[in-house]
């Protein structure tokens, strides 16, 4: 019921806001298992996403989202739940790895479940090497990733911005082809996760045009 009223009231509110433009639209698979693959420039993506995907998605969120009292903190835990996120901890690997085994469980069920490989907001516009749950989480499920580049949500909502920008810039959504990684399997382990989270991260650049940062985002294990 809950999607139903995100789907058929807050969905066209939304588009109306923030007019996103979709470039590849057509590559999102309708049913089956998908891993979700973005860059991560604002708050503001995980909104700006679920327009351009016309299916349920489920992210994983920051814990602190999930936290506190007051009247705002209790809506947006209220919010998140409704719509499936998960809340995970920064830098806490035992809390991070069962956010992943949640998002297995998605993708068993044939869902379509999205991750930022960054592990978090570029702080500067550059993209980051990617953290490799999503590698472990490709090889798990056996689900195909779909590369999503974002061009300027930073613009509607930068870092520190308490509120977003409407009726501002216009986002760009590209999607790219989904992507398989069975052939990695027949490699160990730790080696295959690097790989193919290096290939997705390398396809999200090749999308988004951003300059490639190789090293980690620090902000991932500060919070």
């Amino acid at each position: 019921m809950f999607y139903t009223f995100m789907t058929r009231v807050v969905r066209p509110i939304l588009w109306l806001l923030f007019r996103p433009r979709v470039v590849g639209g057509e590559n999102v698979p309708s049913y089956g298992p998908l891993i979700v693959a973005s860059n991560h420039l604002s708050f503001i993506d995980s909104f700006i996403i679920p327009l351009a995907v016309p299916r349920p998605v489920t992210y994983i969120a920051k814990a602190a989202y999930f936290e506190g009292g007051g009247l705002k903190n209790r809506f947006v835990r209220w919010f998140l739940t409704n719509l499936g996120h998960v809340p995970v901890r920064r830098g806490a690997r035992r809390a991070a790895m069962g956010a992943l085994e949640q998002a297995a469980e998605v993708l068993d069920n044939a869902g379509a479940f999205a991750i930022y490989p960054e592990g978090t907001r570029s702080p500067d516009g550059r993209l980051y090497r990617g953290r490799t749950g999503i590698g472990w989480l490709a090889l798990e499920s056996g689900a195909r990733v779909l590369p999503v580049a974002l061009e300027g949500t930073e613009k509607i909502q930068p870092i520190g911005a308490g509120l977003p920008r409407v009726f501002g810039p216009r986002p760009t959504v590209r999607i790219g082809p989904p992507m398989d990684f069975s052939h990695y399997r027949d490699l160990p382990p730790a080696k295959a996760r690097r790989a193919i989270t290096d290939e997705i991260v390398e396809t999200i650049q090749k999308m988004s045009g951003q300059e490639y940062a190789a090293e980690y985002n620090e902000r991932a294990e500060k919070g």
